[in-house]
């Protein structure tokens, strides 16, 4: 999928360096963005700095430090002068821990990545987006933040909130020249699922089958999406959630 609009422009993405994030950090280098990653592992990072010296920069650090996010939204404008699309993507999975089998430091490590984290990166980047009167924010939902069964309590809980927090910052912001929506993915292969497919593949297997589609997708697939939803042919599109599950949400 090809968009001239991105040449030149930035995209700040966490957790480029797998799964998702990293698919949607190639389809943008791809199209001619200038990217800048935040994720807690490098090595993968080195091989994208090395096949985008130019275009792509970096920092380590985690999501759901104040600081480190700071420090990345400042060597992101320092790089490349302008932030025009934050990608919150990085997340965690909990297993599929019930409530009763969701310990305090689970939950907290659940909700410190996928609903702080969001809100630290997004409240570091809002402001420089305000000023310029322009901006999208592309966050990371999950069928999980629609129905049940997706995953396990933690997991569902911060996804319902990121569905929510997606609505009402759009809400607030959209006549400032900003758009948010949420990608809302269901089976997608990535090494954050991996287990699945181990041995006989047994939960891969029944997962496919669950699935109307008949099939787990690829990263690429939510890449391609976010690429759409990210450009102007999109820019009446507010406030969003936009599942690409295979059907699972239409049971």
């Amino acid at each position: 999928m090809k968009f001239e609009e991105y040449v030149g422009k930035t995209v700040v993405v966490t957790g480029a360096a797998s799964g998702i994030g990293k698919a949607q950090a190639l389809a943008f280098l791809e199209n001619g963005a200038n990217l800048f990653a935040l994720d807690i592992n490098e090595e993968e990072l080195l091989h994208m700095k090395r096949a985008y010296p130019v275009q792509f920069a970096y920092s380590i650090g985690s999501i759901s430090s104040s600081e480190d996010v700071t420090h990345a939204v400042a060597e992101a404008l320092a790089t490349f002068g302008q932030i025009d699309i934050l990608l919150n993507t990085a997340g965690l999975l909990d297993g599929f821990a019930k409530t009763l089998d969701t310990d305090e430091a689970l939950w907290d490590r659940i909700m410190d990545t996928n609903v702080k984290g969001t809100y630290l990166m997004t409240n570091a980047v809002l402001p420089h987006m305000i000023a310029r009167k322009s901006g999208v924010i592309v966050n990371m939902a999950s069928i999980a933040g629609l129905v049940g069964g997706g995953g396990g309590a933690a997991y569902t809980a911060s996804k319902h909130a990121i569905v929510g927090y997606t609505k009402q910052v759009d809400l607030d912001y959209c006549r400032e020249g900003i758009r948010v929506n949420a990608i809302a993915p269901g089976a997608i292969q990535t090494p954050m699922n991996q287990a699945d497919f181990e041995g006989e593949a047994e939960m891969a297997k029944w997962v496919a089958e669950e699935t109307p589609a008949g099939r787990w997708a690829q990263p690429s697939e939510v890449a391609d999406l976010t690429l759409y939803l990210a450009s102007q042919t999109a820019d009446y599109i507010h406030g969003t959630v936009v599942p690409i599950d295979g059907g699972w949400t239409a049971k």
